[in-house]
């Protein structure tokens, strides 16, 4: 819970900073998106260079949301491992590691982050030039909208989400002993929950990377999904408006 507190702290700070809450947006083209201010179209691309300055801030506010949005759908996954690692502790056997777990878990989430800044980097040269062109942004949040609400219905996300759901039959049927294999077996949740909700993280490209109520929301479906009854029936409904959003945006632009 800790590394929840301080991954949504971060994130509320550096949304209250001048310019960070709507940057950048796909679906709010006039936008400047090196700043985060409207400029009509007017301002100039950042350099690659000028852009790439700016990874290192953007691969913490990128890593201080995985770890806010994730660490709680996650956590009943840890305390199962937890009491996993108990039960071998009492009857004697080799103990686990829970904190490998816990980092091999987040090193996937780390990595995403890392490819994410860059992403965001690529984006502010790229699409800036484009900020007047309003169908140019909204084919783009269109395309992404779209491709999320038809991924939600794919079977690799159904399976991914049902091991994110129930995921006592693959750690028993992938059990590895000792620190490494508990670093590895946390690499693999890791890496299941990444095939599950990569591509909703893509959709911080279009509601704001830094607008907390649209990270907020994310957040909230994510939990839902992997968490409450009847989940996966969730998230296919929220594929459907996801998908029907996106159709609607585009025809509109």
């Amino acid at each position: 819970m800790l590394l929840t507190i301080l991954g949504w702290s971060y994130v509320v700070h550096v949304a209250r900073m001048p310019g960070m809450s709507a940057e950048p947006s796909m679906a709010m083209p006039g936008m400047d998106l090196s700043t985060g201010t409207m400029d009509g179209g007017s301002g100039t691309a950042p350099s690659a260079l000028s852009a790439l300055s700016a990874l290192p801030a953007l691969f913490a506010m990128w890593t201080a949301m995985m770890v806010g949005m994730m660490v709680p759908s996650v956590l009943p996954s840890v305390l199962l491992f937890a009491s996993m690692a108990r039960q071998r502790r009492v009857s004697g056997r080799a103990p686990l590691s829970v904190p490998a777990f816990v980092g091999g878990y987040l090193i996937i989430w780390i990595g995403f982050s890392l490819l994410a800044a860059l992403l965001q980097t690529r984006l502010r040269v790229a699409l800036l030039p484009l900020a007047a062109q309003s169908r140019a942004a909204a084919v783009a949040a269109s395309a992404v909208l779209v491709t999320t609400g038809i991924y939600q219905w794919t079977r690799f996300k159904l399976a991914c989400l049902s091991h994110c759901r129930s995921p006592l039959g693959h750690l028993t049927g992938h059990w590895r002993e000792g620190r490494a294999g508990a670093l590895r077996m946390g690499l693999e949740h890791g890496l299941l929950c990444l095939g599950c909700c990569w591509l909703l993280m893509a959709l911080l490209f279009v509601g704001g990377v830094m607008n907390p109520y649209w990270v907020g929301g994310l957040a909230l479906l994510v939990l839902l999904e992997k968490l409450a009854p009847r989940g996966e029936v969730l998230g296919r409904v929220a594929g459907v408006a996801l998908a029907v959003w996106g159709v609607v945006l585009l025809v509109r632009s």
